[in-house]
């Protein structure tokens, strides 16, 4: 047995390969053989050294423990991402449609212990619960313009993305309810090369019910097309102002009495010059300069 190494606060990345068990042996091997060297390509180009990181390998999974030392987290959401996103469309256009390699992948942090059978702790819970998703399994299965789909935990995406320490605009990430075993949260889900908002998910796709749901950051949403040799790795998403309509409730979930109201955007607002008291209870009124 080895010795108890305490708690330390990590980053988690779990990966998965689409439909693996549908594969013939020969072909489980040559995913095994091909898929860690196209991960230690992508991480070889984003930069990242993965000598210090810790992994747990079962086939067509891989969990990766790295330290979190405030530089890894961000790069291994942005730049790792959109190398292995890149690999794999380098890797399958030159195979038939059966023969592609497509992935999930999650990402939570927190304490995680090296244990005696592997990594003990919440954080390494979560981030399975998040791998195993319906919406994840979804949002590959629907998207025809990619091969990886990422899934965050809430707080890794409050932290990390909304705080402003990658190169990705909190809007490319589309909210999903989560729902797996003993785990009931929030996922923001990003599919480098696609618009994920775009993407049909059934009901763990729908919108979050008041009091979960999630402040949006703006009104816009990115338009990601995918380039033939050029796949998400160096891509920017550009935006329009469409918002997608509610589509229901979430599964299993009571209807609210009360109305919540829609989005309002710009081209929504109706501009109005007041020179005397004004009776309007109820109503809503923004103060601006020349400019609005």
């Amino acid at each position: 047995m080895s010795g108890r190494t305490g708690y330390r606060f990590s980053t988690c990345l779990a990966l998965d390969v689409q439909a693996y068990g549908g594969n013939n042996d020969r072909r489980q091997s040559e995913i095994q053989h091909d898929l860690p060297r196209l991960l230690e390509q992508a991480a070889h180009n984003a930069g990242l050294d993965r000598s210090h990181w810790h992994f747990q390998a079962k086939g067509d999974e891989q969990l990766a423990v790295l330290p979190m030392d405030g530089r890894a987290e961000p790069r291994v959401i942005d730049d790792y991402m959109r190398h292995i996103a890149s690999g794999l469309h380098q890797y399958n256009r030159v195979r038939v449609s059966e023969a592609w390699l497509r992935l999930r992948a999650s990402v939570h942090h927190g304490p995680v212990e090296v244990a005696d059978n592997g990594y003990a702790g919440s954080t390494v819970v979560v981030t399975s619960r998040l791998l195993a998703c319906t919406a994840l399994y979804r949002a590959l299965r629907a998207t025809d313009k990619a091969d990886l789909v990422l899934a965050l935990s809430d707080q890794v995406y409050n932290t990390t993305v909304v705080g402003g320490h990658t190169t990705l605009s909190p809007d490319a990430f589309r909210p999903v309810k989560i729902h797996e075993k003993e785990y009931r949260s929030v996922a923001w889900l990003w599919v480098p090369g696609d618009d994920v908002h775009r993407l049909d998910l059934g009901g763990d796709g729908g919108p979050l019910l008041e009091g979960n749901e999630p402040a949006p950051h703006s009104t816009q949403r990115p338009e990601m097309s995918r380039q033939d040799g050029n796949h998400a790795g160096a891509s920017q998403p550009s935006h329009n102002t469409q918002e997608a309509p509610p589509t229901g409730k979430p599964d299993g979930e009571a209807t609210r009495s009360h109305h919540v109201p829609p989005a309002v955007h710009g081209h929504h607002v109706n501009q109005n010059n007041f020179n005397d008291t004004v009776n309007a209870p109820g109503s809503v009124f923004g103060f601006g300069g020349p400019r609005g």
